[in-house]
């Protein structure tokens, strides 16, 4: 755009200044030499324009696709598309995934510049009780403070919920007293993060508190974490925890 309003002006100038010429020429014959110098120096500044960087698509086949599944021992998913996850000892399951490979722009010192963000609607609290947030917009928890929510038999907004009982996101993240909601970096820390690798693997906390129960997890891949052309991909796996 500044480019275009910079060549937009020494167009103006331009046609103003070769109606001059022609007008003092005509007029009174003045020697116009050093005139068409200056017009041709305009003329050169005109067509030497700054070349843009060349932006290529993020991804080698032009999709940037990503895949998320669970890779835990015993899960599989039914025929309505949710992930069944089985409770038998450890306190967590693992989301592996596939991503895309990306365009050599992207990769520094063969690191691919590649980035998925982990959370769940799903939290769990020190003193055995566990909720989901209703409606719940991944990524986006600084957004939601005002969202009630049922906890045990009270209902609490997101600021409440955080200094009571300073809850933990299966995701691995967690809400205290001390979170800043409407900070600059609130967004960054609403998730869990797996960087640089196309096999991503997350763990996601699970006890038998929440057995029984239906929950979603998220993934955001993001292709391309630098400057430039930059593609998103959002994955939500529904999960119950037999």
């Amino acid at each position: 755009m500044l480019d275009y309003l910079i060549f937009l002006s020494v167009f103006v100038i331009l046609v103003k200044l070769v109606a001059k010429v022609a007008m003092m020429y005509m007029v009174n014959k003045v020697e116009i030499l050093p005139y068409l110098i200056i017009l041709g120096l305009l003329l050169l500044m005109s067509s030497c324009s700054k070349d843009e960087e060349p932006q290529f698509y993020p991804c080698k086949d032009g999709g940037c696709d990503s895949v998320f599944y669970i890779d835990s021992p015993g899960s599989y998913i039914d025929n309505n598309g949710y992930w069944h996850v089985e409770f038998w000892g450890p306190k967590y399951f693992t989301v592996a995934g596939k991503l895309d490979e990306l365009h050599p722009e992207y990769v520094v010192n063969n690191v691919p510049l590649v980035e998925v963000a982990y959370d769940s609607n799903y939290w769990v609290t020190l003193d055995n009780l566990t909720f989901t947030v209703p409606l719940y917009s991944p990524f986006g928890l600084e957004t939601q403070t005002e969202t009630r929510i049922s906890v045990g038999n009270l209902t609490y907004d997101i600021g409440e919920i955080a200094s009571l009982m300073e809850p933990l996101n299966i995701a691995g993240y967690q809400i205290t007293k001390n979170t800043c909601f409407d900070c600059p970096y609130s967004e960054r820390l609403f998730a869990t993060y797996s960087q640089y690798t196309y096999k991503p693997r997350q763990q996601f906390y699970l006890d038998d508190r929440m057995k029984g129960d239906t929950l979603s997890v998220y993934a955001k891949a993001t292709f391309n974490t630098d400057k430039g052309w930059r593609e998103v991909r959002e994955t939500e796996l529904k999960i119950i925890i037999d």
